[in-house]
């Protein structure tokens, strides 16, 4: 039977957190809402009732206070990514997605918490997993070209890596789900989308595309629905627009 959860997000004033915090706060969720300035949080969000703003950031918090501000918490939500600049593309944090993950994760296990804590992560269809269709010698010209000269995608790649090799399949505390859009584009409704275990289509080449409010909403589907997410623990489910796959 599902509940009302805890659930802690990260980039929670981005373009998807802060859709997110609403899809969670609508859903009867308490939400902490780490925000490096929690005035950009939607104001009907930040004036809820169950919305706890956190200023800060998970790199920047002392480790008691972090393991504080995970306490309680049912699940964990990076919705984290670089800035679409020439300072947030290639400037630091060069690892802000792998180590604020990595932080959280040991966060979980300073509290070894009695009941499993699910940390949910933001990923990307241009980051082929174990499973997925083999990328053809072009694409994995052009990935090694972007993993050299593109911080963010190497930090896409390595927090993928923590999840799945790093925590993989038997952490005593951690259960994980890394969602993967394809294209990202802005939407007023969620639509209708499709959820699948690997890409359909080439990310590079000929990607899908992906509402960042449908990324939220399958987000916070996965931190209270427990059928779905017992489906998809410990996988990279790539979420497609369902009219990008008809098109």
């Amino acid at each position: 039977m599902n509940r009302p959860r805890t659930v802690l997000v990260t980039g929670s004033t981005g373009a998807t957190g802060r859709l997110l915090v609403q899809q969670l706060l609508d859903r009867g969720h308490r939400v902490r809402a780490v925000a490096r300035d929690p005035a950009h949080l939607p104001d009907a969000a930040r004036n809820h009732p169950h919305l706890q703003a956190i200023p800060g950031t998970i790199l920047g918090f002392p480790e008691g206070e972090l393991v504080g501000h995970v306490q309680g918490c049912d699940a964990l939500v990076s919705c984290l990514g670089h800035r679409l600049s020439f300072r947030g593309m290639f400037g630091p944090p060069h690892r802000l997605v792998t180590d604020s993950l990595k932080r959280l994760h040991a966060a979980v296990h300073a509290l070894r918490a009695e009941r499993r804590v699910r940390l949910l992560l933001m990923n990307t269809a241009g980051v082929p997993q174990p499973g997925d269709d083999p990328v053809s010698p072009w694409e994995r010209i052009v990935l090694g070209i972007l993993r050299t000269l593109l911080p963010p995608h190497a930090d896409n790649e390595q927090a993928a890596a923590f999840l799945g090799t790093g925590i993989g399949t038997a952490d005593p505390f951690v259960d994980w789900v890394a969602v993967r859009p394809d294209s990202l584009f802005d939407a007023d409704e969620v639509g209708e989308y499709d959820v699948v275990p690997s890409p359909v289509r080439s990310a590079l080449f000929k990607p899908g595309r992906t509402s960042r409010i449908q990324v939220a909403h399958l987000l916070a589907e996965l931190a209270g629905d427990d059928e779905l997410f017992a489906r998809w623990k410990g996988r990279f489910p790539v979420i497609y627009d369902h009219a990008s796959l008809d098109a």
